[in-house]
This record gives C-alpha cells, sequence and structure tokens, in this order.
C-alpha cells in the first residue's frame, strides 16, 4: 500500500529512463510492476505515453474470488482485465495474516484470474515459526498443494513465489542455498502435477534486492524475484532487473 500521482509518475519516469538509455530487457526476460487498485488506470496511461516501458507489464496485487455481485469493495479478475492486467498477486504473506486468507480462498482467487487471462504470481511461504519447528517443506508443499488442486491441468499458466515470511520486511533474507532447497523441492512438486512444469516460473520474494539479486538469481531453482520495498526506489530496481536479464 504505497504510491501516489505523484510518487508514481516520478517513478515510473525514472524506470523508463534507465530502460531507455542504460538496461535492455531482453526475451529472456520478463519485467511487470504490481500496483494498488486506485492507480492502475494511471500507471497504463504512463505505460502507453513512454517507448522505455513498453516491455513492463503491469499487474494488481490482489483479486477477487468471486466472478461479479454483492460483494462490495471487491475488484474482480474481468475489472483487472479491463485495465489491461497482464500478472495479479494472489495469496501474498500480508493478505494471508492480516486478512486471513485460507490456502483454498487462495487458490479460488487464483482460478479466478485464469479464468479471465490473468496470470496469477501465487505466494507461499513460512513464518518463522514454522521455519525453527522444521516445517518449511510441510507448510509451503500444503499452500501450493491447494492451488494444484483446485487448477488442475491450467497449473502450467501460474507463477509461484517463495516468500519465507520470516524474511519480509525485516531486511532478513533467506541465503542463496537456503532458498535454493525450497525453490528445488516445489520445482518438483510441480514436477509431479503437470508435464509442463517447464513453463513454470518460480520467483524468491524474501527481501531480494540491490545487493542480493544477482547471487539469488544464480541459482538453478530462482527464476525472478518477486520485489517488495526495493521496488519503490527505481536504480535498485532497475539493478535487480539487470541481474535477472543478465
Amino acid at each position: 500500500m504505497n504510491g501516489s500521482l505523484a510518487a508514481n509518475e516520478a517513478l515510473l519516469h525514472a524506470l523508463a529512463k534507465g530502460l531507455t538509455t542504460g538496461l535492455a530487457v531482453n526475451a529472456s526476460c520478463e519485467v511487470a510492476v504490481c500496483v494498488p487498485a486506485p492507480y492502475l488506470t494511471q500507471v497504463q496511461t504512463l505505460k502507453s505515453a513512454q517507448s522505455g516501458l513498453f516491455g513492463i507489464e503491469v499487474g494488481a496485487q490482489d483479486v477477487s474470488a468471486q466472478a461479479a455481485g454483492a460483494y462490495t469493495g471487491e475488484v474482480s479478475a474481468a475489472m483487472l482485465k479491463d485495465l489491461g492486467c497482464r500478472y495479479v498477486i494472489v495469496g501474498h504473506s500480508e493478505r494471508r495474516q492480516y486478512h486471513y486468507e485460507t490456502d483454498a480462498l487462495v487458490a479460488d482467487k487464483a482460478k479466478a484470474a485464469l479464468a479471465s487471462g490473468i496470470t496469477p504470481i501465487v505466494c507461499i511461504g513460512e513464518t518463522l515459526a514454522e521455519r525453527e519447528a522444521g516445517r518449511t517443506e510441510e507448510v509451503v508443499r500444503r499452500q501450493l498443494a491447494a492451488v494444484i488442486h483446485a487448477n488442475g491441468h491450467c497449473i502450467s499458466e501460474i507463477v509461484v513465489a517463495y516468500e519465507p515470511v520470516w524474511a519480509i520486511g525485516t531486511g532478513k533474507t533467506a541465503s542463496p542455498e537456503e532458498a535454493q532447497v525450497v525453490h528445488a523441492v516445489l520445482r518438483e512438486q510441480l514436477k509431479a502435477a503437470t508435464d509442463q512444469y517447464t513453463r513454470i516460473k518460480i520467483l524468491y520474494g524474501g527481501s531480494m534486492n540491490a545487493a542480493n539479486a544477482a547471487s539469488l538469481l544464480a541459482q538453478p531453482d530462482i527464476d525472478g524475484g518477486l520485489i517488495g520495498g526495493a521496488s519503490l526506489k527505481a536504480l535498485d530496481f532497475l539493478t535487480i532487473v539487470a541481474a535477472a536479464c543478465a
């Protein structure tokens, strides 16, 4: 829940300048910005007006599991599609923690996004207590299993983001080796679920920043990053994009 009309314009302008003058987003590298719903139209307009942003997709931070109806305040996948969203984040740890979203609800949100042609970025991850209890694999497998079960053959269309809750907004980060272990577990689970598993990108979302991006992205099963605070700083975000495109 960050941003304002002025701040968004400044950030997008800085990203456009960086992408135009010093960084090429190559075909193997996809970049998206996921913004609060009130600013989706503004960001789409800014994107259309600046050639340096043509390679950046726009996504939302949440979506309703419902298609339409008496759900005041909710935003449906069809609405996001109308606004040109290519991606939507579902199941972020803050949604699970503060809004009590269950594995089943997250799976339904992913299903709603897919039904409207939007790629859900499905977030999974363990708390510090769960990690210290040795339950990391159990927790992430359970969370991913709910999405696999609800979406069946469409599962190859999702993006997965491993975000250890203990490393979000805390400045703490799993070591590249620790993150790789969990990503490998998720890769094997997806492999068992679909023969199209190689299409599924697995992102790391635990305080990836300009300083640690390259070492994390060097791991064999870490395909990219779900960037938090560093995405609000154009130079930091561009550095991460450069590492992903390397």
